[in-house]
């Protein structure tokens, strides 16, 4: 269930989804629709959410519990993306380490995306995972502003 509010002119996106393969893919496109919607660079947001969203599945999944996405959009703009999960016990350590900026998983991914991320513990057994990016920084003119999917249309055989 995806909610989508706007309080002290921040905007804020909160989705609670199944701790699936298919859970982790809705975040993506939720991430993709909302910034798109707003005409804001989505490619890396999209990214960082898959990587933090695949996570939270694959190392916080505890069966019958879902994890929860949060966009908030702040002015500047600034998204800050939070994925929450019930494993605790298992998460990055929580001062971020150096890590490979090439990765294609892994902190590197996020570290190299995002301006700053961290993991903040709520009430036992929570754990948000959370990353910061600054959505006004330069971006080349032909990126991030359509969906990938969009970019190569499927070929339409003619009989």
């Amino acid at each position: 269930m995806a909610t989508l509010s706007h309080v002290n002119q921040e905007i804020s996106l909160v989705a609670t989804l199944p701790s699936t393969p298919r859970g982790a893919r809705a975040a993506r496109a939720l991430t993709v629709a909302q910034l798109a919607e707003r005409e804001l660079p989505f490619e890396d947001a999209a990214q960082v959410v898959a990587e933090l969203a695949a996570n939270a599945v694959t190392h916080g999944r505890v069966r019958g519990r879902d994890f929860r996405l949060a966009l908030r959009l702040a002015p500047g703009p600034t998204l800050r993306i939070e994925v929450s999960d019930t494993r605790r016990e298992f998460g990055p350590p929580a001062a971020p380490a150096a890590a490979d900026a090439e990765a294609e998983s892994g902190r590197g991914l996020v570290s190299a995306l995002a301006m700053r991320w961290g993991t903040d513990h709520g009430p036992a057994p929570l754990k948000t995972v959370w990353a910061e990016m600054d959505l006004a920084s330069p971006i080349s003119p032909d990126r991030g502003f359509r969906d990938p999917v969009d970019r190569y249309p499927a070929p339409h055989d003619t009989y």
